[in-house]
């Protein structure tokens, strides 16, 4: 096969970081420039962007489908407390709603002092209520890299 000899100009810093890659790689800068040139011009470059970028969407789509329902139970789960605590609380005479606030203010502090640290301790009490009540599926919420693989097995 022929080559065809071509010149080119490129700026300062292309040429600096060619030449760098070039001995680094221990190729010739022809060599290296001949690559670029076949990946940018294959046909196949395009596919390949867009395979990529429509797994990359598949699996945003998947952590946004996850949030939204993470979400959903977060909703039904505050609404049914909001419900049960509602039915279930009698209401506090005239006389005791001051006693009843400072206890309530306490309590609250306390709430507060605790998700301060189940949160610096990084396990959540889904997680943790999950754990206890399933012991052998322990990995239930590990995240496995082959959810987020397509159908050809390529990772994204």
């Amino acid at each position: 096969m022929t080559r065809k000899r071509l010149h080119i100009f490129l700026e300062p810093d292309h040429a600096k970081r060619l030449a760098a890659l070039a001995a680094a790689k221990k190729l010739s800068k022809s060599t290296i420039v001949a690559a670029a040139l076949a990946s940018a011009l294959s046909p196949d470059s395009a596919d390949q962007r867009e395979a990529a970028i429509g797994r990359r969407l598949d699996r945003l789509t998947r952590q946004f489908n996850k949030l939204e329902q993470d979400q959903n139970i977060a909703i039904e789960t505050l609404a049914l407390f909001i419900r049960y605590y509602l039915s279930v609380t009698p209401m506090v005479p005239d006389a005791h709603q001051v006693a009843a606030w400072a206890q309530g203010r306490g309590r609250f502090k306390e709430f507060v002092q605790h998700l301060g640290r189940q949160l610096q301790r990084g396990k959540g009490l889904v997680r943790e209520l999950h754990e206890e009540i399933y012991p052998e599926d322990r990995d239930f919420f590990s995240f496995d890299e082959e959810t987020c693989a397509d159908h050809s097995g390529a990772r994204t």
